[in-house]
């Protein structure tokens, strides 16, 4: 299987990630904002428990303390987290390692940091959390994978299931969903859609 999947769910509890994983979603990234180290290392533990068993990745955003300690095998780190991060006891540790960007400065320090894959957001306009980045557009999609070339490509930011065949066409290897799918009046027909989307393009 590719890492990241080509749908690639956001979700802040350990209940989310057992729904999905239990769906079938094959990458799963927890990003849970403003805990202390013993929440992290305690919630990381408890997804990587409830996926046992399963297909399921557990991505783990921001923590990456948490994760070596638990002994998660991915990780997610936005542009404020990879300043204090040790990056060499994260490889040290066998994590793969997924970095956010927003711009051309902020691809060029994920870039320096070897990464497994790039995140670009927000795609469209996102009404989760307050962006200081204006939304990129999809042919900047185009744009930052003729940039990076083999790494993988993850689209976020705003994207509803409407809109996935245009931006897998415009070169996204992955689209992280968050909203499309936690705001969604039936969650597990949204997911069992979008994992069908991926079915049928495989």
């Amino acid at each position: 299987m590719p890492y990241p999947d080509r749908f690639y769910p956001v979700v802040d509890t350990v209940a989310w990630v057992a729904r999905l994983a239990l769906l079938g979603a094959g990458t799963i990234q927890l990003r849970a904002k403003d805990l202390n180290d013993s929440e992290a290392l305690q919630l990381v533990a408890d997804a990587l428990e409830v996926i046992r068993g399963t297909d399921a990745k557990l991505v783990v955003n921001d923590y990456w303390r948490a994760a070596i300690v638990a002994g998660a095998k991915h990780l997610h780190l936005g542009q404020e987290d990879l300043v204090d991060a040790d990056l060499a006891a994260i490889r040290e540790a066998g994590l793969t390692l997924g970095i956010s960007t927003h711009d051309d400065d902020e691809l060029e320090t994920a870039l320096r940091a070897e990464p497994d894959y790039i995140a670009l957001g927000p795609i469209f306009p996102t009404t989760l959390k307050s962006m200081r980045f204006a939304p990129q557009g999809i042919p900047k999609i185009t744009e930052w994978k003729k940039r990076i070339g083999a790494i993988p490509l993850v689209a976020i930011g705003g994207i509803k299931l409407e809109q996935a065949a245009a931006i897998y066409a415009a070169g996204a290897d992955s689209i992280a969903v968050v909203s499309d799918v936690t705001q969604n009046p039936d969650p597990d027909a949204r997911v069992r859609a979008w994992l069908g989307l991926h079915a049928e393009a495989a």
